[in-house]
């Protein structure tokens, strides 16, 4: 196994500073651990309200016509006899792709992690601008709470789609154009801005606070997934937020950039959420990566396999992201020529993903597996990763994509990638850094009993999906019982609502796991893990400043290895205080 060797330098770190109050501390705070703790609450928080809103959804899937359970809450948005309405079954869709996407996933993945790990990773006391980084977190809260509030708006939550594509998302005599619709911009808008405060901080700190020693060959590849991961998000995030303000003016004060009729593109709008759209599901997915990277070689006791190319395919990977984006318009009427370099570029894509599949495969491959609860998070990532990769590669195919395009095969692939990869890579990063964060250990035993509930679960609820979108099953559709050609299918819908409803309650599971473990949980070694990166030579939680003395970093995970290395071996190597190794074993 490969290891970082650093010693101190004898510099402190930090300064004595004076006690905060509680507010100034653990509310209104500056330091990165406690503002990746705020996001990981703030963002667990819209997961569950995600997860409600799904299953609304599921309810009225399979069962139409029945009245929803506690229709009261919702009475404006259900006829007399309590049976939900179709604009409310709308902005459900609306809403739950929203806080899904950008309120759960995108903070659970970057929010928490690149403020917790990224200072902690590569030897530095804190984020480049920590007050900045404070007005990240506290520009998010008000964003995910507006959005929110929106169902409590007259006509209700945003209608027109997670996309909100124009012109129906444009036009103000359109009954979905309300305030809800308004607020649901306004909200991203806040959010794009956070993310952009968050990216720029992100990226100063990597290139410019590393410890001595820590050079670009020696990161960890979860900083390095997180730093790309950032790039992504600042040059992606303002062509969002540019084209939602477009939209807002369209829906308030007469504009037209997207309304066909008075000379607007309604495409332009397509293109502009897309050329975002695109690298967002880059930013979703790649921090996972680095954290499975990380987890199976740490559970695999072997150094990553193909460190230099794991790094490479990251990069490649945000690169071709950038220029893919036309694949979602295959419909749009778009030259067949352009058609086809948006075609072969995607396609391109399943290289640099294969070779980080490989590189995983390789790093379990005759390791010393231990098969605690984030390295079966991590391994079902790659396995659930594989299945929605591959039937990328199938959309990425013009003739099949037209055949397939808005149907239940989609919410299939989209879900296998961002619940079957992102969030199985959460989970995994959740047990395996818990200890970090809060000096506890979660409880192993019921962990593995997620683990298992939510991969049979998910697969029962979100595979035959597949079937149905080659059926021709139409996502969005409110009620699928009295269309011919689906009506065979509502069996189907029964089968994946009872396992949506049993995969949600697996969450209970994790829940009183997460917050039990929290104040009764056994009490973290230093290193849980055996692993051998530097966030692990601190104290569990880490202090303020995170070290007494800065590091200095000699050696990388690459520079040199002992491939036969036994627990025992490790133990005794590592029982040197002088030895870390922030980029792998």
């Amino acid at each position: 196994m490969a290891t970082i060797v650093a010693e101190p330098t004898g510099i402190p770190v930090v300064e004595e500073h004076h006690e905060m109050s509680f507010i100034r501390k653990y509310i209104f705070s500056s330091d990165h651990k406690v503002i990746g703790i705020q996001f990981l609450f703030l963002s667990l928080f819209f997961l569950l309200v995600g997860g409600l809103l799904a299953m609304l959804m599921r309810w009225q899937l399979a069962w139409p016509g029945r009245p929803m359970p506690f229709g009261g809450l919702f009475p404006e948005t259900m006829a007399p006899d309590g049976i939900m309405l179709p604009e409310f079954y709308i902005s459900l869709v609306t809403m739950h792709g929203t806080f899904m996407v950008f309120f759960a996933i995108m903070l659970l993945l970057v929010g928490v992690y690149a403020n917790y790990l990224i200072p902690l990773q590569i030897g530095a006391p804190d984020m480049a601008f920590p007050r900045l980084n404070m007005l990240s977190f506290w520009t998010a809260v008000p964003a995910g709470l507006i959005a929110l509030a929106s169902f409590a708006v007259e006509g209700g939550a945003a209608g027109a789609g997670w996309t909100s594509y124009a012109p129906l998302s444009g036009m103000p005599e359109y009954s979905g154009v309300s305030m809800g619709q308004q607020m649901w911009i306004v909200s991203l808008v806040l959010l794009g801005l956070s993310s952009i405060l968050g990216s720029t901080n992100y990226i100063t700190t990597v290139i410019n606070m590393r410890a001595p020693g820590m050079l670009w060959t020696r990161m960890p590849l979860t900083v390095w997934a997180l730093f790309i991961t950032a790039i992504l998000g600042l040059l992606a995030m303002p062509v969002l937020s540019g084209g939602l303000i477009m939209l807002l003016f369209d829906q308030t004060i007469g504009t037209h950039f997207f309304l066909p009729e008075t000379g607007g593109q309604p495409l332009l709008w397509q293109h502009l959420f897309w050329f975002f759209g695109h690298p967002e599901v880059y930013i979703l997915i790649l921090p996972a990566m680095g954290f499975v990277s990380e987890i199976l070689s740490a559970g695999s006791r072997k150094p990553v396999f193909g460190y230099k190319a794991m790094v490479g395919a990251i990069v490649a990977i945000a690169f071709l992201g950038f220029i893919v984006w036309g694949h979602h318009m295959f419909q749009s009427g778009m030259n067949p020529v352009l058609g086809t370099s948006f075609m072969v570029s995607t396609m391109v894509i399943a290289v640099p993903s294969a070779i980080k599949t490989f590189n995983w495969m390789g790093t379990m491959w005759r390791g010393n597996l231990h098969f605690h609860t984030p390295m079966l998070f991590a391994i079902g990532f790659v396995m659930l990763f594989v299945i929605g990769g591959l039937s990328g590669i199938f959309m990425a195919s013009a003739p099949f994509d037209i055949f397939i395009h808005d149907t239940y095969f989609i919410v299939a692939h989209i879900h296998y990638v961002l619940f079957g990869g992102a969030l199985f890579a959460i989970f995994a990063a959740i047990y395996y850094w818990f200890p970090k964060m809060f000096g506890r250990m979660m409880n192993d035993r019921w962990g593995k009993i997620h683990f298992a509930l939510t991969f049979i679960f998910f697969n029962l609820a979100f595979f035959p999906m597949h079937t149905q979108g080659l059926a021709g099953m139409m996502r969005r559709l409110y009620d699928t019982s009295g269309y011919t050609h689906t009506a065979d299918l509502q069996g189907t819908h029964l089968l994946i609502t009872i396992s949506a409803f049993a995969l949600f309650a697996t969450g209970v599971i994790f829940a009183i796991n997460f917050f039990g473990s929290m104040f009764r949980g056994e009490k973290a070694p230093p290193n849980p893990w055996n692993a051998t990166s530097l966030e692990w030579q601190t104290p569990s939680p880490p202090k303020h400043g995170n070290w007494e003395q800065a590091p200095v970093v000699y050696h990388g995970p690459h520079e040199y290895s002992h491939p036969d290395v036994t627990d025992k071996d490790w133990l005794a190597q590592n029982e040197r205080p002088d030895v870390v190794s922030p980029a792998g074993h």
